[in-house]
């Protein structure tokens, strides 16, 4: 049949003319070009291929089985004949077909099955630029089997919106960097309007009130990017009870990649005669697609990623500003058969802020897949590959440590026989140990509903006060029942029917293939087959399944999470600790929030407390049949703040949750003596229960210490750093506050100076000094640079000159106090004092206190003798 002319024709004979002299080669085509139908089918033709198959890769299921059938179209026949289709779920070919249109992840399990791919002359990755892990990983592969096994084997990346260059340098062969194939776009005038929510408004509420505006001001079908299936529902419940619009004949279509195929074909088809059309898509329809009829494109700016939390050890969607380059690209879907119009709801300045392009999705994604394909093909090192963006270090490392905890890696870091089966499923790998555990225990149906529940987006919609309850027990039990679309429990909650459908098909497929012993490749839970994704499925009792007993979910549940175990915190409010040490919290009101542990399937929120938003309850005996293994005890040591005293545990740990506690009875002595030093360095010296005596002792050491280095250094630092030397041998038996507050600490300190040196101590630091009086004072030592004697100025009537320490060289600071013990004079220098100063203060004393002696010279024997305190 005639082709239609589109642009890619012109850069087609350049195409073919690289690839006959080149094995790799990049082609740079606009959206509307029509690289994804034309190229393969210019292709096939080519002596290179010499009657093999061609193999092409879209990011998107939905997208793989749309070019599939419009190329089939193109040749007057039917899929599964020239062209034929492998997505995760349903294949379309037979012995005929010579261009397969495929997912990804079905390239991987291409490789898997022969690292050759025999039988296949070239392999398309198609709309490369959205840079999805498995387009970056199976280029990587596919690169590596060119280079190692299959030099004849072409190698085409095409793309929108990407560095040519760079891809072209990624590719590079013996010849040098990969021939770069540039094509002109077709894009008719489009006319760009900029309607940004109000401050009041919902997204939803703003997105209808633009799509009325658009179908009143604008010809053609409504093309409506939204970032998710719950915008698209709240949004398609607006629109849809629009008297006005049903009056118009608007009919208003989802698009998403989960919804069965005759919804699709029904969203992508142009609309009838005298009717129009809402299309609600996601970012599916950026590229690739064509939905027919469209000249108006309304963006709401947003779309939802994967993000890989290497804290928590989980992927969680998040809604994002779109970049630049997927604005753009989203804008030209108005502009493809006629002039057009876009309306944007952003302010125009807020684009100063946009990306210029999309991450890829290896920077941010969880990395077990990756990391799963690349041991199953023997490749442990990733760094051996060849990628325009690697793999982080620490999330692939820890993802192969989940992979060890799954079973799918020996301690020697390679891939077992069961990591071998994960490979071959179409799930990611905790889903697929799931299922593989859930078969061997005779557990096949439960396990699969499990997987199906978890790779579907939730079946029960929150609705009311209580929220979407936590529990998948209520999903598997929607499912065995078939969901009745009715009121859950007393949450207020609704089971979605469409998707109770979905889910039940999904798990009844993958049953029915690890029943049967059939091929994995190409099986799924996303979509069941094609039969079952129009609703004509199996029940959960046909085919072989028995239902299941919903009380081994939590189990179930454990096997595909195992650092996602959970126990309940201590208190009042649903709190809980993960095995991986994150924290999480539970709605007061939902069902599970007594449960004393749980199997955690997916958090939802931030740092440092997640909510739990699907777990199952899980009994300790499930935990330890599981788990024991895994399970360490330790014996610990430590201070109880709380009890004042040493605490001695032997403990049962699965990571960061302690499973069991008992004391230890005869906990080791040296342990117990380096959990009180522990406890005493972290309060500091300023806390330790001394004592005046012993206090006064480290006063004295310390300042001999300011004046003669070879003495104890007894600082804070220094001290608290020799507490093993000179405290642990006192502290024998000693296990409480109580204990530590009756311990000889002078002794303990005094054990810093030798023996021998003790009556230098005494000599050189005295406690106490005897006044002329006759007194006995003792010395005060706070400040190491000078030492003090708080003294009543007659009581040193007749001391001719200060007195000196450390063999006469330091003079001791004298407080002079009046007879009510108050200062009337500092001194270092008494002998000035007499000579001067004292005059002054004899005349202020002798008024205040008349029946004190106060001598005109105070160092005569009388002066002395007079001012003796009574008794004396």
């Amino acid at each position: 049949m005639t082709l239609p002319a589109l642009p890619i024709e012109e850069a087609l004979p350049a195409l073919r003319a690289a690839l006959a002299a080149r094995s790799v080669a990049v082609l740079e085509a606009p959206p509307g070009a029509g690289k994804t139908t034309r190229v393969p089918l210019a292709l096939i033709g080519e002596p290179w291929l010499g009657g093999q198959r061609l193999v092409m890769l879209e990011p998107r299921r939905l997208a793989a089985r749309a070019a599939a059938h419009y190329m089939a179209r193109l040749l007057g026949e039917s899929v599964g004949g020239t062209v034929g289709y492998r997505v995760r779920g349903e294949t379309r070919v037979s012995v005929r077909t010579r261009i397969e249109v495929v997912t990804e992840g079905v390239l991987a399990r291409l490789l898997s099955a022969d690292a050759t791919l025999d039988g296949y002359g070239a392999v398309l990755f198609d709309e490369f630029h959205e840079r999805s892990l498995q387009g970056d990983l199976g280029l990587a592969l596919v690169l590596e089997t060119q280079q190692q096994l299959r030099d004849d084997l072409r190698v085409l990346v095409m793309s929108a919106t990407l560095d040519g260059d760079a891809v072209a340098a990624l590719l590079a062969d013996a010849q040098g960097s990969a021939p770069v194939v540039r094509s002109a776009g077709r894009m008719y005038p489009i006319t760009t309007h900029y309607r940004p929510p109000r401050s009041d408004e919902r997204l939803d509420a703003a997105t209808s009130r633009v799509v009325r505006e658009a179908l009143a001001d604008s010809e053609g079908d409504v093309l409506v990017f939204l970032p998710g299936m719950g915008e698209q529902r709240r949004v398609a419940e607006r629109l849809e009870g629009d008297t006005a619009m049903a009056a118009a004949r608007v009919r208003v279509h989802v698009l998403h990649g989960s919804m069965p195929l005759t919804e699709q074909d029904a969203a992508l088809a142009p609309a009838p005669p005298g009717a129009r059309k809402v299309v609600l898509s996601t970012s599916v329809a950026e590229t690739s697609l064509t939905v027919e009829g469209v000249r108006v494109v309304v963006d709401a700016g947003l779309s939802r990623v994967p993000r890989f939390d290497a804290t928590a050890g989980l992927t969680r969607l998040h809604t994002v500003r779109v970049s630049r380059a997927s604005a753009d690209q989203r804008r030209g879907r108005a502009g493809r058969v006629a002039p057009g119009v876009c309306y944007r709801l952003w302010d125009i300045h807020e684009e100063h802020g946009f990306l210029a392009s999309s991450r890829a999705e290896i920077i941010d994604a969880d990395l077990s897949s990756l990391a799963l394909e690349l041991a199953d093909a023997g490749l442990a090192d990733p760094s051996l590959l060849r990628w325009l963006d690697a793999p982080r270090p620490g999330p692939f490392v820890q993802a192969r440590t989940l992979l060890a905890q799954l079973g799918a890696l020996d301690p020697a870091g390679r891939i077992t026989a069961h990591g071998k089966r994960m490979a071959a499923l179409p799930l990611q790998p905790r889903l697929a140990h799931l299922v593989l555990v859930a078969a061997e225990r005779g557990q096949l149906a439960l396990g699969a509903a499990i997987a199906a529940l978890l790779e579907e987006r939730d079946i029960v919609r929150g609705e009311g006060f209580g929220g979407t309850p936590a529990d998948l027990r209520l999903r598997t039990e929607l499912l065995q029942r078939g969901g009745d679309g009715g009121a859950i429990g007393m949450y207020g909650a609704r089971a979605e029917r469409d998707a109770v459908r979905r889910v039940r098909a999904a798990a009844e497929e993958l049953s029915r293939r690890l029943r049967d012993g059939a091929s994995l490749n190409g099986a799924s839970l996303n979509s069941a087959s094609r039969n079952s994704a129009s609703g004509n499925y199996a029940g959960p009792n046909d085919a072989g399944a028995t239902g299941w007993d919903d009380t081994d979910t939590g189990s179930l549940l454990a096997l595909a999470f195992p650092d996602r175990v959970a126990q309940r915190r201590p208190g009042a409010e649903p709190r809980y600790l993960l095995r991986n040490g994150s924290g999480a919290a539970l709605p007061k009101q939902d069902s599970l929030h007594d449960a004393p542990y749980l199997a955690v399937a997916e958090l939802e929120g931030q740092p440092p407390e997640y909510r739990i938003a699907r777990a199952a309850p899980l009994s300790l005996e499930d935990i330890l049949a599981d788990f024991g293994e895994q399970v360490t005890r330790e014996q610990l040591v430590s201070w109880d703040e709380a009890r004042r005293a040493v605490q001695a545990v032997e403990r049962s740990r699965l990571g960061a949750i302690v499973l069991a506690e008992k004391p230890w009875r005869d906990a080791d002595p040296a342990a117990v003596t380096a959990a009180v030093i522990v406890h005493l360095r972290r309060i500091g010296v300023g806390a330790w229960p001394l004592g005046d005596g012993a206090r006064r002792l480290r006063e004295r050491l310390a300042f001999l210490r300011h004046y003669d280095t070879t003495w104890p250094d007894v600082a804070d630092d220094a001290h608290m750093a020799t507490l093993d030397d000179w405290l642990a041998p006192f502290l024998d038996g000693v296990r409480t506050w109580t204990q530590l507050e009756a311990l000889d600490w002078h002794a303990a300190l005094a054990s810093l100076v030798p023996w021998a040196e003790r009556a230098a101590l005494d000599r050189l630091a005295p406690t106490h000094l005897e006044v002329p009086s006759g007194s006995r004072l003792a010395l005060d030592y706070r400040d190491p640079a000078t030492p003090v004697l708080a003294v009543k100025l007659q009581e040193v009537f007749g001391w001719t000159s200060t007195p000196l320490l450390l063999d006469g060289r330091v003079p001791v600071t004298l407080h002079l106090l009046s007879p009510a013990q108050r200062p009337v004079q500092v001194t270092r220098d008494l002998a000035g004092f007499w000579k001067s100063s004292y005059f002054e203060v004899r005349k202020e004393l002798r008024g205040r206190y008349p029946r004190h002696p106060w001598p005109d010279d105070p160092l005569t024997a009388e002066a002395t003798r007079r001012a003796k305190p009574r008794g004396t």
